[in-house]
């Protein structure tokens, strides 16, 4: 019998925000090397800001479908500590994946740029032009980035546990055209 597994839409919304995420972290880096100033910066920018938009909304969409759709039990073969600490770990996951493109949204709001929705669409700020404000926001954004990375590197770390481990049922819930840990 197949262990239970996560819904394909869960499957599909995982996957594609874990591949955006490691394309946002790439291009952020990439960004802190661009001196300011320069003009490639700011259609790069407004590309990670363009690109965070829409994360933003998977994630959301995600925080809904999860919400809506009880994700498969863990074997009972786990101990609890690991189930609280996988629990806990999620929440802090989902907590700061919609922190993220959020803070960088309002640093966004509260300079005199704005958004230009992929170097197109012009979206004013809707704040006052305000160094303070920006710069709060902008810094709890990159600290924010680095949590959730932590948090990343922890999740990745633990599904490699669970394989190494022979509780491979543990990572084929997630896995597309996977079947139990068989």
């Amino acid at each position: 019998m197949d262990a239970p597994r996560y819904t394909r839409v869960a499957m599909l919304l995982h996957w594609l925000i874990a591949l955006c995420l490691v394309g946002q972290f790439v291009l952020g880096w990439y960004l802190e090397s661009i001196p300011r100033g320069v003009p490639d910066r700011s259609y790069f920018v407004n590309i990670h800001k363009s690109t965070g938009m829409l994360i933003g909304l998977l994630i959301l969409a995600r925080i809904g479908w999860r919400l809506t759709h009880r994700p498969p039990a863990l074997p009972r073969s786990i101990p609890t500590w690991q189930q609280k600490a996988a629990s806990t770990t999620h929440f802090l996951l989902y907590f700061f994946m919609l922190m993220l493109p959020l803070t960088g949204y309002i640093a966004s709001n509260f300079s005199k740029w704005g958004v230009k929705f992929f170097n197109t669409i012009e979206m004013p700020p809707w704040g006052v032009e305000d160094k303070a404000i920006y710069a709060f926001f902008n810094q709890l954004h990159g600290l924010i980035s680095w949590i959730l990375l932590c948090l990343i590197i922890l999740h990745v770390l633990a599904a490699v546990s669970h394989l190494v481990s022979g509780h491979r049922e543990v990572i084929h819930r997630m896995l597309p055209g996977s079947s139990s840990g068989r």
